[in-house]
């Protein structure tokens, strides 16, 4: 698992998606609030607060993000065009998870109607589980709700999968991730329902409104970490399955092997990385 998750490049993985995952989600949001108060309801930005308890700074922070704005609506051709490849940039990226972990040749654009959908799927899931929060959501740890908001997380993950890879990935090999995805996602979700508060405000009292950015970019990187990891670990398990299946055995010192591969590869970039650091500072010094 920990070979495969370096194949990923897991914390690049994660750190892309969860940038990608601003950039779209933050305009997103917008857009959807000002469509939200248009008719009458609450606006994304009081929603976060409420589900978060967020108050003082953070809460202000998050108002000043999120809230919609007159001037949206007349942005015009520009804001239309940097809503649409924010979000497909973002798909891309989901995508590209999928076709490394599962080796898949990659389609890059060819793909753009499939991200669409599942676009239009993460708005449906965002709503569903903004209602599952508010409804349920008033109990300690928000722990209901994430337990009944888990078997839509896990659906969710699996359909993505589908979606993202154009169907070449079967429903029953998605099946370990979106189990896997969405217990971590559980768990981080209570977690964040704690920590989330803390972070917003003592991010905008050190880093004023743009604390909120850094703030909401820290919570994104947790969640696709948890996501590029149940990837790895899914597929691994999978293919754990398939063995069995197929009743293979796997050797005794298997794992001794894939740790010595893992420890190699990490000695080889240290290394490497010395040798560039060296040679870095014989330079500067002549």
């Amino acid at each position: 698992m920990v070979s495969r998750f370096q194949r990923l490049v897991g914390f690049d993985r994660s750190m892309a998606l969860s940038s990608a995952a601003l950039t779209a989600l933050v305009p997103l949001a917008i857009l959807c609030s000002a469509l939200v108060t248009h008719f009458g309801g609450k606006d994304v930005a009081q929603r976060v607060i409420d589900r978060y308890g967020l108050t003082g700074a953070g809460a202000e922070a998050v108002r000043q993000m999120l809230a919609p704005s007159s001037g949206w609506t007349t942005a015009g051709l520009f804001g239309i065009a940097f809503l649409l490849v924010s979000v497909l940039s973002f798909a891309r990226a989901a995508q590209r998870l999928f076709e490394q972990g599962w080796e898949l040749q990659p389609l890059s654009v060819r793909n753009t109607v499939n991200g669409l959908k599942w676009i239009a799927l993460l708005a449906v899931y965002a709503a569903l589980s903004s209602w599952v929060h508010a409804a349920l959501g008033h109990r300690p740890l928000e722990l209901v709700a994430a337990v009944v908001e888990a078997p839509l997380t896990a659906a969710f993950l699996i359909w993505s999968g589908r979606l993202l890879s154009a169907g070449r990935i079967p429903w029953l090999d998605l099946v370990p991730f979106g189990i896997i995805g969405a217990t971590l996602l559980t768990g981080y979700s209570v977690a964040m329902s704690v920590y989330l508060p803390h972070l917003f405000n003592s991010y905008t009292n050190r880093y004023g409104a743009i604390g909120a950015v850094f703030a909401m970019l820290s919570a994104l990187f947790g969640a696709m970490f948890a996501i590029v990891g149940s990837a790895a670990l899914g597929k691994e398990v999978r293919d754990e399955l398939d063995r069995i299946g197929r009743g293979e055995r796997p050797p005794d010192n298997e794992v001794r092997q894939q740790w010595d591969t893992v420890l190699q590869q990490a000695r080889s970039r240290w290394q490497t990385t010395r040798g560039h650091t060296v040679l870095d500072h014989l330079t500067r010094r002549h």
